[in-house]
């Protein structure tokens, strides 16, 4: 009987998701664009994906290869824009490049105007002010930007789940000493201590991730807190508490699906806040390792030349883009889980 009820529930509000048109347009958008940048590497690489050379085929986009390998004259890595490796490859063979022949920290030496240069044929978004392609570093900065607000996001929403049922399903002192605990964790400046931490700690992918984590893991408490409160009342949680079944069963087997339906809503707000809280770290030099591919890079160099619109634009217009469709798919998902909209 449960599975039969549980499978006709999720239909019926996938169904009412997909009505909802602007926020099931809004997650197909994202997913294409999140699923192009994971293969940011056959999209955008100084590196061909396959190279056909004396009758074998190489690929260099996964592994490196000596330009002696190429009848070459070093013993280094193949540079597979050198005039010369192109002309010896080409002798024997053919190579496949990328849409974009840049990596996000390949520097193009054949500029027509001194870096940073305006869009053109070879640079599609222009060139920073080290000459790297701009489209390039949209794009890896992109996945780098959705990968760290995603992580960000599932162990936020672990902990604040986790602690959220703890504080609504036992009450009393517990859940005093936890709301204070959180008013005053709360009101600390998080983006000023975050400069601070950064600052200290040489930044790396996984450094900021728990930085951001000490102060990002309280946006879902309240709402699962506030469900945990109102259900452990309810009549079948009191029965199974006189069955005497375990208190981890009935938090987490009866009540907490009930109280996902809320938390499930907000989740897609969260991820945009982290790609912000990412963003706004990057922009103020305390973000990243200098030279990862970044959003909040890229427009702190439009801030920096003001004379090069196309930096600032395209970052902008990028996360942009991004906030606004996860505000969509929000949407949607709030209104695929209102009980209200069930007719």
């Amino acid at each position: 009987m449960n599975r039969t009820k549980v499978r006709p529930t999720r239909l019926n509000r996938w169904e009412r998701f997909k009505k909802n048109r602007r926020g099931y347009v809004s997650l197909w958008i994202f997913g294409i664009i999140f699923v192009v940048s994971l293969f940011s590497e056959f999209v955008a690489n100084d590196k061909p994906i396959l190279v056909r050379y004396d009758g074998k085929f190489y690929f260099p986009v996964f592994k490196d290869y000596s330009e002696l390998l190429f009848d070459g004259e070093f013993d280094i890595n193949a540079d597979y824009r050198d005039p010369y490796i192109i002309e010896r490859i080409e002798a024997k063979g053919w190579m496949l490049r990328p849409p974009i022949p840049f990596s996000y920290n390949t520097i193009n030496y054949n500029l027509p105007s001194p870096a940073p240069s305006p869009p053109t044929k070879e640079n599609w978004f222009g060139t920073d002010d080290r000459g790297r392609d701009v489209a390039a570093r949209v794009l890896y900065g992109f996945r780098i930007s959705v990968l760290f607000g995603l992580t960000l996001t599932v162990f936020s929403s672990i902990i604040g789940i986790i602690l959220g049922a703890l504080q609504g399903y036992y009450g009393g002192l517990l859940d005093i000493i936890f709301q204070r605990f959180m008013e005053v964790w709360s009101g600390m400046p998080t983006l000023f201590l975050l400069i601070i931490l950064s600052s200290v700690i040489e930044p790396t992918f996984w450094w900021l991730l728990g930085i951001t984590l000490l102060f990002g893991w309280m946006a879902l408490v309240g709402v699962v807190r506030a469900e945990f409160l109102r259900a452990r009342n309810f009549e079948y949680v009191l029965a199974a508490r006189a069955m005497g079944m375990r208190h981890r069963r009935i938090m987490f087997v009866h009540i907490l699906p009930n109280a996902m339906t809320s938390a499930l809503s907000y989740l897609p707000f969260i991820l945009g806040g982290s790609i912000t809280t990412l963003t706004s770290l990057d922009f103020l030099g305390f973000g990243l390792p200098v030279g990862s591919p970044s959003l909040g890079e890229l427009l702190s160099q439009g801030k920096a030349n003001l004379q090069a619109p196309w930096l600032g634009i395209a970052a902008f217009v990028v996360l942009a883009l991004t906030l606004t469709l996860l505000v969509f798919i929000g949407e949607g998902v709030r209104d695929a889980f209102d009980p209200r909209r069930n007719a």
